[in-house]
């Protein structure tokens, strides 16, 4: 049953926050989206979403978060800084305080359009080690966004718990599997769909992608 309240979706047009996005479509009665232009390495991913939001009929927020850009320089915010995953450290994407900086923007628009859900895309199981996608930084986070505002926020994190594999079926659930496969943009380098295959974030997608439709081709769904 749709919960007759308001969420707004972390969004930024990529295969995670696009399945969020349907997800709270079906199951509150108003959703918006908010996406945060930090100075990210590619334009496309701004102009992704607001393509998605605009399809889906969904109000979409854009915020400036250049700051962001200035504190916390790595290979999401610099050219010249490479795409790197060396064992036993942070890839080179990780940016420091991004979401605790989001989801704490986030809700202070959600106060402001009477949302007291905040939907978003972070995951522990495919999550390269990032501190701030752990369960335990959201649950912390929402103790204390809650205490600060003195409001009832719930951060919803529908694929916590799912690896790549299980994000694509859950979007195939939500009938948004072709929508999620062909328009949203996760590739490092700014390719939409498929991406560049080249990138971390292309080779994590496409092994979800192949692991998934396996696992549909074995239970003789076409393919």
């Amino acid at each position: 049953m749709v919960k007759q309240e308001k969420a707004v979706v972390v969004f930024s047009g990529g295969q995670d926050s696009t399945t969020c996005l349907f997800w709270a479509k079906e199951r509150f009665s108003e959703v918006e989206a908010i996406t945060f232009n930090y100075g990210q390495r590619h334009k496309q991913e701004l102009d992704c979403a607001a393509e998605i939001a605009k399809d889906l009929n969904i109000k979409h927020h854009v915020l400036d978060m250049s700051l962001l850009n200035q504190l916390a320089p790595n290979a999401l915010t610099r050219d010249d800084i490479a795409i790197e995953e060396k064992e036993g450290e942070l890839p080179t994407t990780f940016v420091d305080g991004r979401n605790l900086l989001f989801l704490t923007f986030a809700a202070v628009l959600a106060k402001g359009i009477g949302a007291k859900h905040i939907v978003t895309g972070v995951c522990e199981t495919d999550f390269s080690g990032y501190p701030d996608c752990r369960d335990v930084f959201v649950k912390s986070l929402n103790v204390t966004l809650n205490l600060s505002m003195d409001y009832p926020f719930v951060i919803d994190t529908p694929l916590m718990w799912l690896n790549k594999a299980e994000t694509w079926a859950l979007a195939d659930e939500l009938d948004a599997f072709d929508f999620v496969r062909e328009r949203t943009l996760t590739c490092y380098n700014g390719v939409k769909s498929d991406g560049c295959g080249d990138c971390p974030a292309c080779h994590l997608r496409r092994k979800g992608l192949q692991d998934y439709l396996a696992v549909r081709a074995s239970r003789g769904a076409e393919v």
